[in-house]
């Protein structure tokens, strides 16, 4: 995980590899004590380099979201691949991270 801010101020949050169960603990660890730390009116969680997220995934990322709300941040994800925008649709929480209902496909010529 790597963080960087942007220059409006928002914090972005670089997840790589998998969201499971061998990974969240630590994950989860670092994302809330950035939160607290850091205080961002947003913080954004890119998805791009994540490979495979479960429902432990899942309770992380609605863990960090319930984290930023309660502090009065915006918790959104961002560039989430195919594989994990489903698991995301599937359970109903697209909405919730800021995500459009079908993933948006790449252009191409």
């Amino acid at each position: 995980m790597t963080t960087r801010r942007q220059a409006d101020g928002a914090l972005v949050v670089d997840l790589r590899g998998s969201l499971d169960a061998a990974t969240v603990d630590g994950l989860r660890g670092v994302l809330l004590e950035t939160l607290q730390r850091d205080r961002p009116r947003l913080m954004i969680v890119d998805l791009t380099f994540v490979t495979f997220m479960d429902s432990m995934g899942i309770g992380m990322l609605v863990t960090g979201y319930e984290a930023a709300r309660d502090l009065g941040s915006r918790f959104v994800l961002r560039n989430p691949n195919e594989f994990v925008h489903r698991q995301l649709r599937i359970t109903g929480l697209t909405s919730l991270f800021g995500l459009p209902a079908e993933p948006v496909q790449p252009y191409r010529i």
